[in-house]
């Protein structure tokens, strides 16, 4: 088989599922995170203290963690279309309750659990359809539906901001699952993977195309895959969600602390660029240890500023870090196993590491209402950062090899 035949050719093609797919995770993503929008006028409108409005966030990382893992799971077994299709029917059903809701409990049910739910619904199957499609050009391609991410601060959260002053929390929220049907569920048709068998004949195999998932789960590269992806998520989650009120604190009006998120946003776009690129040429692996360690100086660093230049310098340091390694998980996993099984594999680190991007936005504000301050949260941040980078190091080389089974 030459290197122009139709099969060699079709895995490095499916570019519809890849802007698909990033077109979802923006939505399901920006959706979710919108809540650090509305966190201030919540509290205003409701009295909810700022740990119960964040509690509903961490209900929202353990639920997409946990519904992550079978709907990674899931999609392995029926394809991905399927999955995504129930994922954006329950996302807008999601946020069209939370905005109905008449209690702090009903809150973080619908917009904790139910949402987090729907959102676990897309990151695992998009993904690993993506990494199943594309060989030569595997990093980037995975980075570009990652960028749905970092697209999603630029976007959701500015015109959810700009809503929440013209009509409220409710309304916009209510607005937000309406759009959710209405723009997403056109694009499910190309959420699809490339056969597998059209890809074989001829192609440099990667990862054990034999491995069972009970396997892979209990083998060496998926421990520490799925422990340095929990503290990564564990080291950026906090400052992600409470930047906003921090800069509030430190005297910026709330549009231009929601610009501090955005920025956070632009950098993350750039940063999963950046980082798929320098994977394809030096690895994953080495690429996301540095990323990590930047991650990590960089989230301490906002105690150093309060003025929106410094914030927005930090900002463009932080967001390029943390975006960018988010996508080489998914690189490593499909270096190390076969894509008969990522969908679950990626699904089982996804939900460890929604328990870490669940520490992050209640422990803040539970500092924040203890302490009067976010101090602790963003040295805290720093140290979960170094310690991913040094567990990071510790990914071996080649596909996973299954434990031995005594005899």
């Amino acid at each position: 088989m030459t290197a122009h035949s139709p099969a060699a050719l079709a895995i490095d093609r499916n570019w519809p599922l890849v802007a698909a797919g990033a077109l979802m995770t923006c939505a399901a993503i920006g959706v979710v995170f919108a809540l650090a929008v509305f966190l201030e006028p919540m509290g205003a409108d409701t009295g909810w203290s700022r740990a119960g409005i964040s509690a509903a966030m961490t209900f929202a990382f353990l639920s997409m963690g946990v519904a992550g893992f079978g709907w990674g799971a899931l999609s392995d077994r029926i394809g991905p279309r399927r999955v995504v299709l129930a994922g954006i029917v329950l996302l807008g059903l999601a946020s069209v309750l939370a905005s109905r809701a008449a209690s702090l409990l009903q809150f973080q049910v619908t917009f904790g659990i139910l949402m987090g739910a729907a959102a676990g619904a897309f990151f695992s199957p998009i993904i690993s359809a993506t990494a199943a499609s594309f060989d030569k050009r595997r990093s980037l391609a995975i980075a570009l539906v990652s960028a749905g991410m970092g697209v999603a601060p630029m976007t959701i959260a500015p015109l959810a901001g700009w809503l929440v002053m013209l009509y409220g929390w409710r309304q916009t929220m209510l607005g937000i699952g309406i759009g959710t049907w209405i723009v997403l569920l056109p694009f499910v048709y190309f959420i699809r993977a490339v056969p597998m068998q059209a890809a074989a004949p001829g192609m440099p195999a990667s990862g054990d195309a034999d491995m069972s998932a009970k396997d892979a789960l209990r083998s060496r590269a998926f421990l520490v895959l799925a422990a340095a992806f929990f503290a990564c998520c564990a080291a950026h989650s906090g400052p992600i969600f409470h930047t906003v009120s921090y800069a509030i604190g430190c005297g910026l009006p709330i549009v231009a602390a929601v610009t501090i998120y955005s920025m956070e946003g632009v950098a993350g776009l750039g940063g999963r660029l950046l980082f798929g690129v320098l994977a394809d040429k030096y690895g994953a692996k080495p690429v996301l240890v540095v990323g990590l360690l930047v991650q990590g100086i960089a989230a301490v660093s906002y105690l150093g500023v309060n003025q929106l230049g410094g914030f927005y310098a930090v900002a463009l340091v932080f967001g390029a870090a943390y975006g960018g390694t988010m996508p080489l998980y998914a690189a490593l996993a499909r270096e190390a196993f076969g894509p008969r099984i990522l969908g679950t594999v990626l699904g089982a680190a996804s939900m460890v590491s929604s328990l870490g991007m669940a520490l992050g936005p209640f422990i803040g504000g539970w500092l924040y209402d203890r302490y009067g301050s976010y101090a602790w949260l963003y040295i805290g941040s720093m140290m979960a950062g170094l310690a991913a980078a040094g567990i990071a190091t510790m990914f071996p080389r080649g596909p996973a090899v299954p434990r031995l089974k005594m005899a």
